[in-house]
């Protein structure tokens, strides 16, 4: 990055920080949280600060400017203090969603990779290593879009229901925000949550994804009797019951001779399906279509029902939420990767909750940048892109985008 981009970057965070300081808000017990700065110039992070009080933080983002802002999901004694010399005291349960790990279609539109070790690029996924000199490590560049916001939005809208649903957690005691960059966090502060160690928090993760769940143990089973008739959850049960029989119910209300055949059904078996769909939509009714359908076998639903299974989980970072020692991104703070901020907003609000409007940091002025390679990207209600080495003036909000992105410098 040019020193004009940078100084530009930095001038801009630092006039967020002076006009909005009044929306940083301070963490609840805030004496006993660690603070990270990832400093813009030198892109290196200053762990194991503390502060007092709300404006002793307000006025370290004011001096410092950092790239981006951390706190602590855990408490401590000693936040100040290296990690083993901290005195744990508990931690907030923390969930990350990224559409990093969620496939979508629109990665290879928008998403480059490059091999560390040779220059080599390309678009999309990096691959497990690269085809000219077999390394293993890559840069990656990636954009926002609505496609990956919406997949992204999608996952955090099931984690809240079972946190609500499954937990028993109310919605209000949820704290949902929008990351900055292209996912979602939600964060849980009750003292029912605090001190459970990595091992328990594993054990929630495992449940949300679904890990080693066997559709047997949740109701589909077949009778012992003369009958032998397949039997399976219905949609009014709890837990994996019911979500095994709504992701049943809605893969089956679309499912094509493709979808069938590529979960791996034999084709007399797709065919009874497809030739009975009525009948399987109508059976909902009662108990479910499980024994409605004669010569549909058991291992044919099992099938299905792992399938409902992987479509009702929830795609979260497995990492963060087993991590009782975890750096979670400051509220209102901005991202690095993009110059947006970090913005909290009421559950029940999610499906309404538009990230490229609602989390925009600059409103005004235009910047001219050359840019050096860029896809079509939205802002606001406007559509920009895609831009080939050309230089444009722009919105500040979308030209912070492409210069923290890294692939736009300031003319």
């Amino acid at each position: 990055m040019s020193s004009l981009s940078q100084t530009y970057i930095q001038n801009k965070f630092a006039e967020y920080y002076k006009e909005n300081s009044v929306s940083i808000k301070a963490p609840s017990s805030l004496e006993r949280r660690e603070f990270g700065f990832l400093l813009l110039d030198k892109k290196v992070m200053v762990r194991h600060k503390s502060f007092r009080n709300v404006e002793d933080i307000r006025s370290a983002l004011i001096s410092t400017v950092p790239s981006d802002v951390y706190y602590s999901s855990a408490y401590y004694e000693r936040p100040m203090d290296e990690m083993r010399a901290k005195g744990w005291l508990g931690a907030d349960l923390v969930f990350d969603i990224d559409a990093d790990h969620i496939p979508t279609p629109c990665a290879s539109l928008h998403d480059v990779w490059v091999c560390t070790g040779c220059g080599a690029s390309g678009k999309g996924k990096p691959p497990s290593k690269c085809s000219k000199c077999t390394g293993i490590k890559f840069k990656e560049k990636t954009m926002p879009c609505d496609v990956c916001l919406e997949a992204s939005k999608v996952e955090a809208i099931k984690l809240l229901d079972v946190l609500s649903s499954d937990f028993g957690f109310s919605l209000q005691e949820l704290t949902v925000a929008f990351s900055g960059h292209r996912g979602y966090h939600v964060h849980v502060e009750d003292n029912s949550v605090r001190e459970l160690d990595s091992l328990a928090r594993k054990e929630i993760v495992d449940y949300l994804m679904g890990i080693g769940l066997e559709a047997e143990f949740h109701g589909l089973t077949k009778s012992a009797n003369v009958s032998r008739k397949v039997s399976g959850p219905d949609l009014n049960g709890k837990g994996w019951r019911g979500r095994i029989a709504k992701g049943t119910y809605d893969f089956l209300l679309t499912a094509t001779k493709e979808d069938l055949m590529k979960i791996g059904l034999k084709p007399i078996h797709v065919n009874t399906i497809l030739n009975h769909h009525d009948a399987i939509l109508e059976s909902w009714n009662k108990k479910g279509p499980w024994g409605a359908i004669k010569n549909i076998s058991l291992d044919t639903w099992r099938k299905i029902a792992q399938h409902s299974v992987e479509t009702q989980s929830v795609n979260i970072d497995t990492v963060v939420t087993p991590d009782v020692n975890r750096l979670i991104r400051f509220l209102n703070s901005l991202h690095g990767k993009t110059g947006l901020k970090k913005m909290e907003f009421p559950a029940n609000r999610i499906d309404d909750f538009d990230p490229l409007k609602r989390a925009v940091a600059f409103k005004r002025g235009e910047i001219t940048v050359h840019v050096s390679s860029a896809p079509q990207f939205r802002v606001e209600d406007q559509i920009y892109g895609p831009f080939e080495e050309q230089k444009v003036e722009l919105p500040t909000a979308a030209a912070l985008m492409l210069l923290c992105k890294g692939i736009a410098k300031v003319v």
